[in-house]
């Protein structure tokens, strides 16, 4: 069963419940409200009758007198039963009250409550009953259009008496009718005092048809008010309950949509400050981590793939470049053994060469550690280093190594930095050996070092040939040349660039190439200072010095 479904019943079940306590409080209160009425009606109806049977009420305080006998099976404050034999009554009777006021037959009854009855409500009850429980006379009063004159049906013995604030023996009670279908009656009894009548009843009822049919249309009014609000009520529940679960309607959407794998769909409705808003905000501070979590897992697979095809690159490239030095030693030994051991020159050539490719494969086993270190994140020296000395030491050595190739430094002042003083010094020496290696000779080079902001400036530029936007993409790729063919005139196994990009990064820094319109290449190194930025010199760049193939 579904929770809408289950609302649904809760809220029919609390307004049904609602509805038949009001329904059944409404019946009793106004049953007991018409009969309080129909008795006080009674009360005031059985005075006359009294009056007329010469019996009027007993003075308040008054007990009974002893020759009155009410009737058997008497109960309550009243007197007990008399057991003086009727004679002995009658004769006490006589001895107290005229002879014009002897107990009537029921001819004479009739005729004495003929003056009466017209002023009683139509339909009503009068019985009296004398001290020995015996019916003396009765008479019905017919409703009009009716010829009906039955009366109730009435118990051989009535008991239950109470006496009042007059101190007077009265009971009521509700008695069917001599037939099915005459209805019931409201019956008052009470004892008679004084008059021929003494030590009798007086039972006079009324037909409670009118009584029982508003009732009935009562009934009948609170089942269709009752059936009518229950249907109201279980209507507007539902479009509560529908209106309710609105928000939760876009919960179930928005995880469906995410299902399908949309995971930037998120819960509308989370500022609301109620229990479904405090739901939305928490499902979409769950969606926004499990979004991350799922962008970082995908990233992080992005990167095993890039860094699989970078080793399997680099393994076939190591490969590659450890290939041709191993053939070349493999030649020279094979030269060796054929004979060249007996010969000087062929013997002077084979160690030279065989010299020459160790030599290579040492540089490219070193090369290869020192990248390897560098990607395991080792720790590098850390110390103040001073950069402007530092790219001195470089352009004299590239001067020296390389005199074709004549190399400038300009610094407006002293930059430093905290770092690996001989790896800056490498990198430097790897710039300007790509110059050499690349550029015809006679190529000049200037080496800039200045400070902009809190980044220290080197900057390495050449008037050769520049590098292309394909080779400028790739160039610190390791073992990338932008000779296609991958032959040994231009140097290197193309690890030198890349290398200067893992030192700059180690330092926190970033290293760049680029080919201004003019021609040439520009390498761009910028690393963090290690103090306060330094002030600019008004009066521009100074040259620090300028070494030529001449010095």
């Amino acid at each position: 069963m579904s929770l809408r479904l289950r609302l649904l019943l809760a809220v029919g079940a609390v307004a049904l419940t609602a509805l038949a306590i009001a329904d059944v409080v409404t019946y009793q209160e106004l049953r007991s409200f018409l009969t309080n009425r129909i008795d006080q009606s009674l009360e005031q109806s059985h005075m006359p009758i009294e009056g007329a049977l010469g019996s009027g009420p007993r003075p308040r305080g008054l007990l009974p007198s002893s020759g009155g006998n009410p009737p058997t099976g008497q109960s309550g404050p009243g007197p007990t039963p008399s057991t003086t034999p009727p004679s002995t009554a009658t004769s006490s009777s006589a001895a107290t009250t005229p002879a014009s006021a002897s107990p009537p037959s029921c001819a004479g009854f009739s005729g004495l409550s003929g003056n009466l009855l017209h002023e009683l409500q139509p339909g009503t009850f009068i019985e009296v009953r004398g001290s020995s429980n015996t019916v003396l006379c009765k008479s019905t009063l017919a409703e009009f259009g009716s010829d009906d004159t039955a009366g109730p049906k009435l118990p051989g013995h009535i008991t239950g008496f109470v006496a009042n604030a007059d101190n007077e023996e009265t009971a009521y009670f509700t008695a069917p009718g001599l037939d099915s279908d005459d209805g019931q009656y409201r019956m008052r009894a009470s004892v008679l005092h004084g008059g021929p009548y003494t030590g009798g009843q007086l039972v006079v009822g009324v037909p409670l048809g009118s009584t029982v049919s508003t009732l009935d249309r009562l009934v009948g009014v609170e089942l269709a008010v009752t059936g009518a609000a229950l249907a109201a009520a279980l209507l507007m529940g539902w479009w509560l309950v529908r209106v309710s679960f609105r928000p939760l309607r876009a919960i179930e959407d928005t995880a469906e949509a995410i299902a399908r794998g949309e995971l930037a769909e998120r819960v509308p409705g989370d500022e609301a400050r109620t229990e479904v808003g405090r739901l939305a905000r928490a499902l979409n501070v769950m969606l926004g981590r499990i979004e991350r979590a799922f962008a970082q897992r995908d990233a992080t697979e992005e990167e095993l793939r890039v860094s699989e095809g970078r080793m399997r690159q680099f393994v076939a490239d190591a490969s590659h470049e450890l290939r041709t030095p191993l053939a070349a030693v493999s030649a020279y030994a094979e030269l060796f053994e054929q004979g060249a051991a007996t010969r000087a020159d062929d013997l002077e050539r084979v160690m030279h060469g065989i010299g020459n490719e160790t030599a290579r494969m040492g540089r490219l086993v070193e090369d290869l550690l020192l990248l390897a270190r560098l990607d395991e994140g080792r720790p590098l020296e850390r110390e103040e280093v001073e950069l402007v000395g530092v790219a001195a030491e470089a352009m004299k050595t590239a001067t020296t190594v390389g005199p074709q190739w004549p190399v400038r430094l300009v610094a407006r002042q002293p930059v430093e930095i905290v770092g690996d003083r001989m790896r800056i010094r490498q990198v430097l020496d790897n710039l300007l050996a790509n110059v050499r290696t690349h550029c015809p000779e006679g190529t000049p080079t200037v080496i800039t070092v200045g400070q902009e902001g809190a980044e220290a400036v080197i900057r390495v530029e050449d008037q050769g040939p520049g590098l292309g936007p394909d080779d400028r993409a790739r160039v610190f790729e390791r073992f990338f040349r932008a000779d296609p063919s991958r032959s040994r005139r231009h140097g290197g196994a193309g690890l030198g660039l890349s290398i200067v990009a893992s030192i700059a990064r180690a330092h926190g820094g970033t290293v760049s190439a680029a080919s201004p319109t003019g021609g040439g290449t520009v390498f761009t190194l910028r690393l963090p200072v290690s103090g306060a930025p330094g002030i600019a010199d008004p009066a521009g760049p100074a040259d620090i010095g300028a070494f030529t193939a001449d010095s």
